[in-house]
């Protein structure tokens, strides 16, 4: 694409896009700022990385309205938005192959169960099973050595990768992505525990219910619900690594990041931002809009949208990071009250 091609195309996507520079010079693909060679676009999001402007190689960069890059222009050209990082991740989709299995059809080693409902242009990989009564969607591909049990609905255009493990009455939605090594629908952690220390096993009687557009990392576990259902919202995205217990219910468009671990019947809003390690105590509550920092223990439910959270347990961060400045000084007040504590005896002696 020439950089004018470019800054029409992301014009739709960001709005008012400004140019300076070289109109006409052909970009090949992107890169990161440090790296990035002639014919490459880059981008800037971050004000630590603008001291990449002087030395990048780059044709294209992408910065925010606000930087000045007059004394750069005569060696790269500049688009010029709002949101670069957006921007970026719009040219990203532009440029790349979207990532899928090279499949054709059901291989014949595929197991296809009784009653199994294929829609047009379903490819199934090697070695991979589908259970009894299954339906799955037009345009579904389903890698090598996936497993789907019995009695699981996939909607048109998901694509499940080798590896993935879905236990039986799953229902995946329409154009669902899960990464290798995925687990959907194992049972959920639940035992009673008995007077001579022992636990007896609580019947795992419900199924995982997975909206339209949501993305699953590799590894990532979502367990069937004791009864009823474990909800995973439309758009929803969950990084590799994730556990998601029984009878949650994750809102629309939320974002987990890898290894947060959220406890049995958990109801987490919409848009919400959880980051990685983060931890929840089970049956409690979070607003939509509610940002959950990395390695925060939620403890408690938190019913104001748009508060960001912090710390363990974690607090609004605010408040938390208050605390956190009376931590650090905890030293130096130690010191200050020995010292008048000194003083005192010393007075009471004279």
């Amino acid at each position: 694409m020439t950089i004018q091609e470019i800054r029409d195309y992301l014009s739709r996507f960001v709005g008012a896009v400004e140019l300076a520079g070289n109109q006409g010079e052909l970009i090949s693909g992107p890169a990161k700022i440090e790296s990035a060679q002639k014919g490459q676009v880059s981008f800037i999001a971050n004000e630590k990385y603008t001291r990449f402007l002087a030395t990048t190689e780059a044709s294209l960069v992408i910065v925010h309205k606000s930087v000045c890059v007059d004394e750069f222009s005569h060696r790269t050209s500049f688009l010029k938005v709002s949101d670069p990082y957006t921007a970026f991740v719009f040219l990203l989709k532009k440029f790349a192959t979207p990532r899928t299995i090279a499949l054709k059809g059901i291989a014949e080693t595929a197991v296809i169960g009784e009653g199994v409902t294929l829609g047009d242009g379903v490819s199934i990989g090697e070695y991979a099973v589908i259970g009894d009564r299954c339906t799955i969607g037009s345009n579904v591909v389903i890698g090598p050595h996936a497993v789907l049990f019995h009695d699981i609905s996939v909607g048109d255009g998901a694509v499940i990768f080798p590896n993935v493990t879905c236990y039986d009455g799953t229902l995946i939605g329409r154009r669902v992505v899960i990464h290798s090594g995925a687990v959907i629908g194992a049972d959920g952690f639940g035992f009673a525990p008995q007077s001579d220390g022992s636990y007896v096993k609580i019947p795992q009687m419900g199924i995982v219910e997975i909206g339209d557009d949501v993305e699953i990392g590799a590894n990532a576990t979502i367990d069937r619900a004791t009864m009823g259902s474990t909800v995973i919202g439309r758009g929803a995205k969950i990084d590799n690594l994730v556990q998601i217990a029984h009878n949650c219910r994750i809102g629309e468009d939320t974002v987990i990041a890898a290894q947060a671990g959220i406890s049995g019947s958990v109801t987490i809003g919409r848009q919400c931002m959880i980051g990685g390690q983060a931890g929840f105590a089970g049956h409690l509550e979070l607003a939509d809009r509610i940002h959950v920092a990395a390695q925060a223990g939620i403890s408690k439910s938190f019913l104001e949208p748009g508060i960001a959270l912090r710390g363990y347990p974690a607090q609004p961060m605010r408040e938390q990071l208050k605390h956190e400045a009376m931590l650090r000084n905890l030293g130096a007040m130690k010191d200050k009250l020995n010292q008048l504590e000194a003083e005192l005896k010393e007075l009471k002696n004279t």
